[in-house]
């Protein structure tokens, strides 16, 4: 059993909060879900991110989350990995200096992060994404770009995943499957 960090905050993508915690509970481990300001007990809101046709994803009022551990308390040195969904959520949550300190201590422990969609927003303002290459939702390629990284572009389907080194990136709730394949591989499953 690995302990595993999950950031979210309101109006992260449904989808992505939702199926990677019950994926990697399913396989045993154990997901923390945290935000700041927010305490065990808490939810955040969520939203449901579709692709009807639109020039741009469309979205619709999700499920209520719960935060399951202490945002203030977390420690990058009690997990084993980090979890960064995606959504609107990573907007807001990039400018918390705390959340960017918490990413930045996965990042220099060598510790798996996995991010999707928006997820990327937050590594790109921690500054960690120099010289790596990244997937995401197209809509942040350059926020990737801009932090250092080097942007991989999705499968035309949205279902493709990225390894590279310790980051498993994706696009979108689309790449599930293959996203969270590849971040167990890195868990050791």
């Amino acid at each position: 059993m690995k302990r595993v960090l999950m950031l979210v905050g309101d109006f992260v993508e449904d989808y992505e909060a939702m199926v990677p915690l019950q994926i990697l509970q399913t396989v045993g481990h154990q997901v923390d879900t945290v935000c700041p300001n927010k305490s065990p007990g808490d939810t955040v809101a969520t939203a449901i991110h579709d692709f009807e046709g639109h020039q741009t994803y469309s979205e619709k009022p999700g499920h209520r989350f719960a935060i399951t551990a202490d945002f203030e308390a977390c420690n990058a040195a009690n997990y084993d990995a980090l979890v960064i969904p995606g959504g609107r959520a990573p907007e807001y949550l990039r400018m918390d200096q705390r959340v960017l300190e918490l990413v930045r201590a996965f990042d220099a422990a060598t510790k798996p992060i996995a991010a999707i969609c928006h997820g990327p927003q937050i590594l790109a303002a921690a500054g960690v994404l120099t010289d790596r290459q990244c997937s995401c939702y197209p809509a942040v390629s350059y926020e990737v770009t801009a932090a250092g990284g080097q942007y991989i572009a999705p499968a035309g389907t949205m279902d493709s995943a990225h390894v590279h080194g310790h980051l498993v990136s994706a696009p979108a709730w689309p790449a599930h499957p293959a996203w969270m394949r590849a971040f167990l591989k890195l868990l050791g499953d």
